[in-house]
């Protein structure tokens, strides 16, 4: 069974950084490509970064150079540094299996998700 855990959300300041974590567990991380996803309040699920199996990174317009997407296959975990956040990254944002650049919201419900952590960018 795909388990995903995500971790690291919290309240942070415009400007401000945050490190998000993703435990996964229940397939062979090494094998797959990783994505996060986020979603804000009263909207659909907008694709963040894809890492590829062997490493290469993919990013959403808005977030280039501001957040780096990382993965450790020996302890089976997928990060997501987030810097100088912006109040429009408010989201809850998921770590998902397997996923590609630029994935639809329809294409984003199909990859098995873990249940999300709360990133809220305020003053």
């Amino acid at each position: 069974e795909v388990q995903l855990v995500e971790s690291g959300g919290g309240l942070v300041q415009p400007g401000g950084s945050l490190r998000l974590s993703c435990a996964a567990s229940g397939f062979m991380f090494s094998e797959y490509a990783m994505t996060w996803v986020r979603q804000a309040p009263g909207k659909g699920f907008e694709w963040v970064s894809t890492i590829t199996f062997r490493g290469i990174a993919y990013y959403e317009d808005s977030v280039k150079g501001r957040f780096s997407i990382s993965r450790d296959n020996a302890e089976k975990s997928l990060h997501l540094q987030l810097d100088s956040l912006k109040t429009e990254d408010t989201a809850v944002y998921y770590c998902a299996k397997g996923g590609w650049s630029n994935m639809t919201p329809r294409d984003i419900m199909t990859l098995s998700r873990g249940q999300g952590t709360q990133v809220t960018v305020s003053s």
